[in-house]
């Protein structure tokens, strides 16, 4: 069955491993779709799956799903083609208004369709487990204070709110009129409605920001209205540190893992007050 119509040209998108299909299909009539497709099953496969329930939870938002179909050892999903350019992050940059805005409505939706964060931030005792395994990462730092703090995030995380747990410039869309579309919904999860902006934080100071102003700026977004920022914020840098960082000296380490988990190492530094030498490992 022809799904999107008359077709009048194709292109591929090069970009990322996550499906072994990616490509802009431009229609006669429109509206063009953007298809995405994995081949067997696996956490790719999943990955994609969890695209299509996000699409219809957070409607409007991120993008919509036009169709899917399991053909053979293929998923295939055609979304929406979303235009627009990515969102800056940097101090006054003005898509920073549009980006609270978006949050602000994300924080809003809640769902019982995802699995709980909680269930998949387990990882609390990272921090001893580095200790004996590269105790060189952990030189420096108070590895009993962050356990501790690092173990309270399962119970500060859960809630009932849509969460995209991968929050960052790129995935920020905004079109011509100025609104902003939220894209790669691969980790969507349900939990406590500052987790997102908890993740903006470690984004804008990658973009520029100090600690202080990052923590101002997303202190005001809706999701922290009715919570205190600690233990929230000291407890998700222990835990998001412990985690990144397990991630960049396993033996095969996902793309980005050592820029992260240095990203995540220095916020965790001004959380914790750590001497100034502690983390200052070079991957």
């Amino acid at each position: 069955m022809n799904r999107v119509g008359q077709l009048t040209g194709a292109k591929d998108i090069v970009q990322g491993a996550a499906s072994d299909l990616s490509t802009v299909l431009f229609t006669a009539e429109g509206p063009d779709v953007f298809l995405k497709g994995v081949r067997g099953v696996s956490v790719r496969m999943r990955w994609l799956r969890n695209e299509i329930t996000a699409g219809a939870i957070a409607a409007g938002i991120a993008p919509a799903v036009r169709f899917h179909a399991d053909i053979d050892d293929w998923l295939l999903v055609g979304f929406e083609h979303l235009k627009g350019r990515t969102a800056s992050l940097a101090p006054h940059s003005p898509d920073l208004g549009t980006v609270a805005e978006v949050l602000g409505t994300l924080s809003a939706i809640t769902t019982s369709e995802l699995r709980p964060l909680r269930d998949r931030w387990t990882l609390t005792d990272a921090w001893i487990t580095l200790a004996g395994t590269n105790p060189e990462v952990v030189a420096g730092w108070d590895v009993a204070k962050l356990t501790h703090h690092a173990t309270l995030i399962t119970e500060l995380i859960d809630g009932s709110c849509l969460l995209h747990t991968d929050m960052h410039g790129e995935q920020f869309l905004i079109d011509e009129s100025g609104a902003a579309h939220v894209i790669d919904w691969a980790f969507p999860a349900r939990g406590a409605a500052w987790v997102d902006g908890a993740f903006l934080t470690l984004r804008l100071i990658e973009a520029g920001h100090s600690p202080q102003e990052a923590e101002r700026w997303v202190l005001q977004l809706p999701g922290f209205a009715e919570v205190d920022a600690e233990p929230r914020l000291t407890a998700f840098s222990a835990f998001i540190a412990g985690l990144w960082t397990t991630w960049a000296v396993s033996s095969n380490p996902p793309a980005g893992a050592a820029h992260r988990a240095r990203l995540a190492l220095d916020y965790a530094a001004y959380r914790f007050r750590t001497n100034e030498n502690g983390g200052s490992l070079e991957w």
